[in-house]
């Protein structure tokens, strides 16, 4: 016979045992309820924001749009090249008799961005002309590695693999060695360069998809993109040339010529111009802790304005008003 003590600690035991499993059954049961409900609010954020940024891309080239109506040069002082600081969403999206709606998700979200001229830049595919490493385009990125300071050497190994890339001949795609043609600035270490070159350059090149070569705009083209576009110019002449387009925006070469002091038949159409058809939209949206970053490269045909390239990621979540970083 067991005794009332002995009985009395077995029960015991038993509750202890009793509670312990419940309590676990518990929090594995709180557990997934918790994950389904993080799961299914992070996509739902994901649809959110890539909804909200396809909108944020379709009113750029809306803007691009209606911008080439009016033709003529391309400058700074359009409506295009002003950006968008962040501000609240329900700003644009207005409800019902323009309040938005309390506890609309769009009160936590934050919208910024905007549009960056690519032909203010030097294009890298402007190294090579039908097949074969462009004298011209060799010549104005010398002046930009002389200026900042790069090793000529890796110039040449550029042009040669840029060269190589390029190539569709079927021979050379069977190569083993043939390197990749690259999208964007960052992936230029496939054609040699070292990443600390490519940090140097980013500021001053771009990497286009474009059959023949993209001149420079001379309205939106910072000093140094300039200096290395033109032929014999120093560094004063486009720091000048610079001064006086932010004053009045060149109409036509003719005026570029004029302040450089040159003739206006020495300004190549193909190295240099007023007008852009490559530019880049830049959308960030916050959404409560995440921001998602959106890029999209778009080219402008008369007046139709086609995405060629989209790219989108999560970045980590910047300080409020925080404005996007240089390309």
């Amino acid at each position: 016979m067991i005794a009332p003590r002995t009985q009395r600690g077995a029960a015991l035991l038993m509750a202890m045992l009793t509670v312990t499993l419940v309590a676990t059954i518990a929090s594995a049961a709180m557990w997934q309820q918790w994950r389904s409900v993080e799961v299914e609010q992070a996509e739902r954020a994901r649809v959110q924001s890539a909804w909200i940024l396809t909108g944020a891309l379709d009113w750029a080239r809306l803007i691009l749009r209606e911008d080439a109506k009016g033709g003529g040069p391309d400058f700074l002082s359009e409506p295009w090249a002003v950006p968008l600081e962040e501000a609240r969403l329900s700003t644009f999206l207005a409800a019902e008799k323009g309040v938005a709606t309390v506890g609309d998700d769009s009160l936590d979200a934050f919208l910024s961005g905007q549009i960056v001229d690519l032909q203010s830049l030097l294009n890298v595919g402007n190294l090579v002309d039908r097949g074969k490493v462009s004298d011209a385009g060799l010549r104005s990125f010398g002046r930009l590695f002389a200026l900042l300071g790069l090793p000529p050497a890796q110039l040449a190994t550029l042009a040669e693999n840029l060269r190589f890339a390029s190539d569709a001949s079927t021979a050379n795609r069977s190569s083993p060695m043939a390197p990749l043609m690259p999208q964007q600035v960052d992936q230029l270490v496939w054609l040699g360069l070292s990443p600390e070159t490519v940090a140097v350059l980013r500021p001053y090149v771009t990497v286009l998809a474009a059959t023949t070569a993209t001149p420079v705009n001379l309205n939106t083209a910072s000093a140094e993109v300039i200096y290395a576009a033109i032929d014999g110019t120093s560094m004063a002449d486009a720091r000048r040339l610079v001064t006086e387009r932010d004053r009045a925006p060149l109409r036509n070469l003719g005026d570029a010529a004029r302040i450089l002091g040159r003739e206006a038949s020495t300004m190549s159409n193909d190295q240099v111009g007023i007008a852009s058809s490559f530019f880049e939209s830049r959308g960030r949206l916050r959404l409560g802790t995440m921001v998602v970053e959106e890029r999209s490269v778009l080219q402008r045909v008369g007046l139709n304005v086609t995405a060629i390239r989209r790219e989108r990621g999560v970045i980590e979540s910047p300080p409020p008003g925080t404005a996007l970083p240089a390309r």
